[in-house]
């Protein structure tokens, strides 16, 4: 298993660096992922029985993305005008449906998944868009992955203090320990693409490190709804797309906010 691990990591860690140089062909990538992770969410959620227009909510989803990365806006708040609009379509293909049983629960499931994976997410490619941001993508990455890899190094090797064992039996406070002290590690690291003091650095760092932990956690409850271990199997002992970006999408949109209008 360790060397699924592995393997599949330094294919992504690989595949991530070469596009990342060609902001085109990023947009492409983090649409990819989009895509397939929403599909991974819906699949998801079928298993529960939860009747959803799944493939319409890919293709709404996937559009999020590719219109940031090809700079495509209606208007100046273009993306809360999207969501409305794909509001009302969903409640009008409800009225195609020959029973009225879980219409608010599919709509409120669609949505939801939209801007979980798709919204959240698709901050990866506006923090692209910034100034400097080959370097702010790196820092991201940086921090939110290696939260990962401390979690699952100490806690593995040290672990004994169950954290939420309802949500995640395997993972400790002592990883999730492990984790920040990591995040904190790739914080440092990225000092040449942040720009600021190391008081500064080090408390995003912590920040971050806490939220990709909640992402992690939150994809872990919801898997554990729908009584399923990974969100797919796309990445050999990794599992899904899902699986893997479930903690940049929760410290994208905040680094971003961040970076955008506090720190620059």
């Amino acid at each position: 298993m360790l060397i699924k691990r592995i393997c599949s990591s330094v294919s992504i860690i690989t595949i991530v660096a070469v596009c990342l140089f060609f902001e085109p062909l990023y947009g492409l990538l983090v649409a990819s992922l989009t895509a397939i992770g929403l599909y991974e969410f819906f699949t998801m959620v079928e298993k529960k029985g939860i009747w959803i227009y799944k493939y319409f909510g890919v293709v709404v989803g996937v559009l999020i993305p590719l219109s940031i990365a090809f700079r495509f806006e209606l208007t100046k708040n273009w993306e809360l005008l999207f969501i409305v609009l794909v509001l009302i379509t969903l409640i009008v293909m409800q009225f195609r449906r020959r029973q009225n049983i879980g219409v608010i629960v599919g709509i409120s499931v669609t949505v939801f998944g939209v801007l979980y994976v798709a919204w959240f997410f698709s901050f990866m490619i506006k923090i692209r868009l910034l100034a400097d941001g080959l370097g702010l993508v790196t820092a991201v990455l940086l921090i939110t992955k290696l939260n990962d890899v401390g979690a699952y190094l100490v806690g593995s090797r040290f672990g004994k203090v169950p954290l939420i064992p309802r949500i995640s039996p395997n993972k400790s406070v002592e990883g999730a320990a492990g984790g920040l002290f990591f995040s904190v590690l790739g914080g440092l690291i990225s000092k040449p693409f942040l720009g600021c003091s190391y008081e500064k650095i080090i408390i995003i760092s912590v920040v971050l490190g806490i939220l990709a932990q909640l992402g992690d956690l939150s994809e872990s409850l919801m898997k554990r709804d729908c009584q399923v271990k990974d969100s797919g199997s796309i990445f050999p002992g990794l599992g899904g797309v899902l699986d893997s970006i479930d903690s940049l999408l929760f410290t994208a949109p905040v680094f971003y906010f961040y970076m955008s209008n506090i720190l620059r």
